[in-house]
């Protein structure tokens, strides 16, 4: 038997993965990948009630029951909100992540969006993904694990309402179908309910729910579909230019299914 695909969803905070790529990680699971969610931070300041330590003990818990949902495992860098930065230690703790879950392939966040924790988690996750095949690339962790073999597949997400700070449309590469599986997307976001009292307070958004669906409707409609997420692929040098993801899923990008390819 095959060694089944490895998936690395890396993201900022709680919940950033459930509403831009869940759907995609459901299917991938579907396939029988192996697939590890992780985020930054516990979302330690997504409170005005909580003080950082319990909220983000119950964000945890929320993002680990989201991940079951998908047999998906989950785990937290351990940053703190608002205090992501792209500096050495920084760098080194994202390449011993990448180093224990090994992934062929990583999903993580845009280089712009509306948000600083964001924009620097992408920068991170590309270079870590960059360093961590170099052997003498040490992260000075205790017990670290081996350089990878190669460099993964690396996948961004989609900004937050598709555009940057000021609007501006922020370019993606293809689609994917979620449609079967938008219902389990929408149950691994309502996982996190300690967000609908934040978000309303924080941003004015309420029925967070309807603003995940409102969105991927939208990409939907972009390629005939009821349901889509958006990504672009990142083919720096060195980087693979294949693209796995689409292979794996069977699908074309713009709305239109292929053979699938058994992970």
């Amino acid at each position: 038997m095959s060694e089944a695909v490895r998936v690395l969803a890396i993201h900022a905070h709680p919940d950033d993965v459930e509403f831009q790529c869940a759907g995609t990680l459901a299917l991938l699971a579907h396939r029988g990948c192996q697939v590890t969610i992780a985020t930054m931070t516990p979302g330690d300041c997504g409170s005005a009630v909580h003080g950082p330590e319990e909220i983000s003990a119950i964000r945890r818990a929320e993002a680990k029951a989201a991940a079951d949902l998908i047999g998906a495992d989950y785990l937290c860098l351990e940053f703190r909100d608002l205090a992501i930065f792209n500096d050495d230690e920084s760098r080194r703790r994202v390449v011993e992540t990448v180093r224990r879950a090994r992934p062929h392939m990583v999903l993580t966040a845009p280089p712009v969006d509306y948000l600083c924790d964001h924009e620097m988690t992408s920068l991170l996750v590309r270079d870590a993904l960059f360093a961590a095949p170099a052997p003498n690339y040490k992260t000075r962790q205790w017990d670290p694990a081996p350089a990878l073999d190669r460099i993964p597949h690396l996948y961004f997400v989609d900004a937050l309402e598709g555009h940057d700070r000021d609007g501006i449309p922020v370019p993606i590469d293809f689609h994917v179908d979620v449609t079967s599986v938008f219902d389990l997307k929408k149950k691994m976001l309502a996982c996190h309910a300690s967000q609908r009292d934040w978000l309303l307070r924080q941003h004015g958004i309420d029925e967070y729910l309807d603003s995940q669906e409102h969105w991927s409707r939208k990409r939907g409609k972009e390629v005939g579909v009821e349901h889509a997420e958006a990504f672009r692929q990142y083919r720096g040098h060195a980087y693979p230019s294949d693209n796995r993801l689409l292979e794996l899923l069977g699908q074309t990008g713009r709305g239109r299914d292929l053979p699938p390819l058994l992970a």
